[in-house]
């Protein structure tokens, strides 16, 4: 094992003690017959108890399903390496898929807070690796502890009921039909001990975990434990009180749905800034109430009740043409062209290039969508003929059948390319502009028999590096 005997502990098995409650087939009922399992190992108490006791459920089953353990690198604390390769050992011991992602959190020159961009970073990263071996259900190792330990956050910061709900058991994630499933909310940390002294289990500890700066450390250390003192079960009755507020926040969400009718478009998950601002005048409950849950479809975090009412002053002093851009939970929310937006591609300034490639995406066969030649794009390959430029200012480009070559300026306003998404390359293949991200193709160039490719701008994930183990 490569952890270091400081950052590594073990449960040893205690004389007479009761065997736990923990890990039995029903444990993970709800998730119903998948094919393929991802478990987010960070080789903590929590998630190696998760993967063994997941690996013991399924081990009797005749139809057992794949099991992957995604390890996300952060690089953020010396033992980083350490725990990586032990996750990769402790998966082969529990006969699951290992894979790893490396995230790179620059803490000198990004500001905002490191800890929400590190989360919506690692969600990033697990989407890609179940995107990548086709998991829809991720299973995340948060017990009991952390669901009190998140209740008493958000009441510190005057969350509402959306916040004070907690951590849901599972929720939908990513672009894909990927389902994030939290199995062990109802085990306490105690319960997760039992069960890693009952099979000797070894993990990692995070000294960052021992920090009483981190305010979720603090509650953990100090004020949980005189809860229990005052009153034997809080932490219990915290997650208790969590759900409830979850069920009532299911209310919350259908009368949401109503009060957006002609606000929200569901196509483009954008909201119509004039009639959310009318609702807010006749009704900003109900207003609120209808944001909140935009933001929650989006992933994103409660803003707090001062960031709100900034929020609602910033667009009801709004000019009907203005720009706003909001920072919030590692993102931006923008307005643009009086729709609301969320943005979480990496931060561009309005002269840098975007990060992201071009690429050839084959069509199949069957299909009648025209594409550019495949045989001409790989021998332009071969010849280096492939070019990516920066807009200089005077380019066109004709998209449609009959329709004239137009300037970008004219495409960028027709396709409502907003300003922050202009400044991917243009594709040139052989000294001419073939694409546009954003806009589309050159129409000239297509071709609607034999094998064909079409070019896709794929933006770079943000914070996400490949593999290189």
């Amino acid at each position: 094992m490569a952890s270091s005997r400081k950052s590594t502990a073990k449960a040893k098995p205690e004389q007479g003690r009761s065997p736990s409650k923990l890990p039995h087939s029903d444990q993970y009922a709800s998730i119903g017959d998948p094919k393929a399992i991802g478990v987010a190992l960070s080789g903590g108490l929590d998630s190696v108890v998760l993967l063994h006791s997941i690996a013991q459920a399924y081990a009797a089953q005749k139809t057992r399903p794949a099991i992957y353990a995604f390890h996300i690198h952060h690089g953020l604390q010396k033992a980083a390496d350490d725990w990586l390769l032990f996750c990769q050992s402790f998966a082969e011991q529990c006969g699951a898929i290992f894979d790893f992602r490396l995230l790179h959190m620059d803490t000198q020159t990004e500001a905002g807070n490191m800890e929400a961009r590190a989360r919506v970073a690692r969600y990033e990263a697990l989407v890609e690796l179940c995107d990548y071996y086709a998991v829809d259900d991720l299973l995340l190792a948060h017990h009991q502890n952390d669901q009190a330990e998140t209740v008493l956050l958000q009441l510190l910061r005057g969350a509402g009921v959306a916040g004070l709900s907690g951590m849901p058991v599972s929720r939908a994630i990513g672009s894909a039909n990927i389902t994030l499933w939290r199995p062990l909310l109802q085990l306490s940390r105690a319960e997760l001990e039992a069960y890693a002294r009952e099979h000797e289990l070894v993990w990692v500890e995070d000294p960052s975990n021992r920090s009483s700066k981190y305010r979720r450390n603090a509650i953990r250390k100090s004020v949980l434990p005189k809860l229990e003192a005052i009153q034997p079960g809080a932490t219990a009755n915290l997650a208790r009180s969590a759900d409830l507020l979850g069920q009532a926040q299911q209310l919350l969400d259908r009368l949401a749905l109503i009060d957006a009718k002609g606000i929200w478009e569901k196509k483009t998950g954008m909201l119509r800034s004039t009639p959310l601002l009318e609702l807010a005048q006749s009704d900003r409950p109900a207003a609120n109430n209808v944001l909140r849950y935009w933001l929650k479809t989006a992933g994103l975090v409660m803003p707090s009740f001062e960031r709100l009412q900034a929020w609602w002053l910033d667009l009801q002093h709004a000019r009907s043409d203005a720009q706003l851009e909001w920072e919030h939970d590692a993102c931006r929310i923008r307005l643009w062209r009086g729709l609301l937006q969320v943005d979480t591609s990496p931060t561009q300034d309005g002269n840098s290039p975007a990060s992201g490639d071009w690429v050839f995406v084959p069509i199949s066969g069957n299909s009648k969508k025209p594409g550019l030649p495949a045989e001409w794009v790989a021998e332009a390959k071969k010849a280096h003929a492939i070019e990516f430029k920066q807009r200089a200012g005077s380019e066109r480009l004709q998209c449609a059948e009959h329709g004239p070559r137009k300037t970008l300026k004219n495409l960028y306003q027709e396709h409502a390319v907003p300003p922050w998404q202009r400044q991917a390359p243009l594709l040139y293949i052989e000294g001419e502009l073939i694409a546009v991200a954003g806009v589309g193709v050159s129409y000239p160039h297509l071709v609607a028999k034999g094998k064909r490719v079409l070019p896709e701008w794929r933006a770079l994930q943000a914070g996400v590096i490949p593999k290189t183990l």
